[in-house]
């Protein structure tokens, strides 16, 4: 697949260019209501969807079915975060008018350390093709440590990096507004939201590191593993603020994840035996993902006469949301 310069330079600028539009939007400190949440989210998935058909249409059906593959697994993936932001927000009781923000720096953040991570994964690959079985044996051992601690508690309070932040950085314990240093006493100090944006962002790299070799199991293309996952990831924030108050009726979301991680580990497995039709890859992943939410929702519906107000907070629900990662998240 040869992708010219000017076609990453073009992706680039789109994604910068609705970044600046979100970041316009957003720009005075607001509660993002669902509405204004569902909205954004089909802003997202509307771009991501529209660029794999230029994917499609530009280099073909094989090509545009991996990149489809990426993006369902990156954006399924992705709401396993959501499970943690939830418990985090509600540790450091962030306001809620604040939470955009740190999302927003979060996410670009990720954009960051994602391109490096699988520019190193693509070097890799080309040098020592024998790590794609690394990676598969890999996924397929995180596929299962995810269904095994699908009941977990997360404790925030044991995170080893929020130990780190507070005893090396000078912080204070009072949110001022939007910001994430102010100066007082003739020093600078971090606010609640600096420790937050930090937690955010190591808690994306720790994901990452399943999620990535995931990408690369549909496809070892760069430019469609970049891509699917910028446009996943880009709608996170939306995805948040829409999913934020729902999580507590996804308890067979982790099923679902776990399912399709020990998929696309087996798949990686059996590359020199056999070469899965990426239209399976992309029937497996979407029928294990949708089965995961349509019987979560089932499973979960509340009688007309139950009360909202009895139902399970976010917080409370996210910590029942563990995956291996919890471990370096705080579990």
């Amino acid at each position: 697949m040869d992708v010219p310069f000017w076609a990453w330079a073009a992706v680039l600028a789109v994604i910068l260019a609705m970044l600046a539009i979100d970041l316009f939007a957003h720009r005075t400190a607001h509660v993002v209501s669902v509405r204004e949440a569902a909205i954004w989210s089909a802003v997202w998935v509307s771009l991501g969807l529209a660029f794999g058909g230029v994917v499609w249409w530009a280099y073909g059906a094989q090509a545009g079915g991996e990149y489809y593959a990426g993006y369902l697994i990156e954006k399924s993936l992705a709401v396993d975060n959501v499970f943690v932001f939830a418990l985090m927000f509600t540790y450091f009781a962030v306001p809620r008018e604040y939470q955009h923000r740190v999302l927003f720096y979060g996410v670009l953040g990720a954009l960051v350390f994602r391109a490096m991570f699988i520019a190193g994964g693509a070097v890799l690959i080309e040098s020592f093709a024998w790590i794609l079985y690394l990676f598969g044996a890999f996924l397929v051992l995180t596929g299962w440590k995810m269904f095994t601690h699908r009941n977990g508690r997360l404790d925030p309070s044991r995170n080893p990096v929020l130990r780190w932040v507070k005893r090396w950085v000078p912080s204070t314990e009072d949110y001022h507004g939007q910001k994430f240093w102010v100066k007082k006493a003739g020093r600078w100090v971090a606010t609640p939201l600096f420790t937050v944006l930090v937690l955010v962002e190591v808690t994306d790299i720790i994901f990452a590191v399943d999620s990535i070799p995931a990408i690369f199991a549909v496809t070892q293309e760069p430019f469609l593993v970049f891509t699917s996952n910028a446009f996943a990831i880009l709608g996170l924030r939306a995805m948040y603020f829409l999913l934020a108050d729902l999580i507590h009726r996804f308890i067979y979301l982790k099923v679902g994840l776990a399912v399709v991680l020990v998929f696309v580990g087996v798949k990686m497995l059996l590359l020199d035996v056999y070469k899965v039709p990426i239209w399976l890859s992309l029937a497996v992943i979407a029928t294990s993902i949708t089965a995961a939410v349509v019987l979560s929702l089932r499973a979960t519906r509340e009688p007309a006469s139950t009360s909202q107000d009895q139902a399970p907070t976010a917080a409370e629900d996210a910590s029942d949301h563990v995956t291996v990662e919890d471990q370096v998240v705080g579990r």
